[in-house]
């Protein structure tokens, strides 16, 4: 069984979420059938039974408790082409999630991006995209987020929230503007108390950058002389529907780097439990902020690696390097 303090927690958090949700809504009818459903689940802990398919009373996969601890049922009632057909199904969702990840490698307007994108299932709920709207002399943008779950259900909102910031940034509208809308409209339009952090950047040929983010996980600046953390300037998007958004605003110099990433890089834990955290994020990035953009990557993976005893991730973790670059 999966461990149960880490489910209750869970379980308790999302009820809190939920009914602060309820609280500031008219209508909150979806959102009550939802804690009544935590309710249920938190009594089925309690009462020994959680976990346990009601069709065949097996004991549901742990990792999918854990990623969706509200789960019922197992995949008994499915017939062996009932499986293969979703199977195919996860395959294809998987080719068309890849399919819409950005060209790896950017060199364009004195930037260069690199990438890592590592789903810990066959689809993923981050969301990784940088593109120059008006060619190679526009200004970069660059996109970095996480979907709240996981799963197929993660999967679409993230494909929603690719194709409405690239519509949105064909506006012009000023970078806090855009998030804003952004967040009205996902929130307009998903199932409630999904949500998703994320860190929306501009940056112009002359190194000026803009950013704001979303209730992520604090992206770091490393320069010649320090490494600084970008904190939120604004809630999730989706979370509620209005909201205001501010922006972060420097200038980074020829060799300077931004690193960007979701909570699956430093919620990897040890044999032991132990996450690889903050600071370890920070140490990689003052030893090896020199290093190309490629290289960092590769190293903080090679870390996470080496920290997690070589297990399989147990989230998805996405990062991404963009580094002041001369043409």
């Amino acid at each position: 069984m999966a461990d149960i303090s880490e489910l209750r927690e869970q379980l308790i958090d999302r009820r809190s979420r939920l009914e602060t949700a309820a609280s500031r809504v008219d209508s909150a009818d979806d959102l009550v059938g939802l804690i009544r459903s935590v309710d249920e689940a938190l009594h089925r802990l309690e009462a020994g039974s959680f976990g346990s398919c009601l069709a065949c009373r097996e004991t549901v996969d742990e990792q999918a408790l854990l990623d969706a601890p509200l789960l019922e049922y197992c995949l008994c009632h499915l017939t062996s082409e009932q499986q293969e057909a979703l199977q195919r199904d996860l395959d294809l969702a998987s080719k068309t999630q890849r399919a819409l990840l950005p060209k790896q490698d950017l060199t364009a307007s004195g930037w260069r991006v690199h990438y890592r994108y590592i789903p810990a299932g066959p689809v993923s709920g981050d969301y990784c995209d940088f593109w120059v709207p008006g060619g190679d002399s526009g200004p970069l943008f660059f996109i970095l987020g996480d979907v709240s779950g996981k799963g197929v259900a993660a999967s679409f909102l993230m494909a929603r929230l690719h194709s409405m910031f690239r519509t949105l940034v064909d506006t012009g509208s000023p970078l806090q503007d855009l998030v804003a809308r952004a967040n009205r409209l996902f929130g307009e339009n998903k199932v409630p108390a999904q949500y998703a952090t994320l860190v929306c950047g501009r940056a112009e040929a002359d190194g000026r950058v803009a950013i704001c983010n979303a209730g992520h996980p604090p992206p770091m600046i490393a320069t010649k002389e320090e490494v600084r953390s970008v904190e939120a300037t604004g809630l999730p998007v989706g979370l509620f529907t209005t909201g205001p958004y501010s922006v972060y605003r420097t200038t980074l110099s020829v060799g300077d780097s931004l690193l960007l990433f979701t909570d699956g890089l430093t919620e990897t834990r040890d044999a032991t439990g132990h996450e690889f955290g903050r600071d370890r994020v920070l140490s990689v990035l003052r030893a090896r902020s020199d290093d190309p953009p490629e290289v960092l990557a590769s190293a903080y993976l090679g870390e996470v690696k080496k920290f997690s005893g070589g297990g399989g991730a147990a989230d998805d973790l996405t990062l991404m390097v963009v580094r002041r670059h001369t043409d």
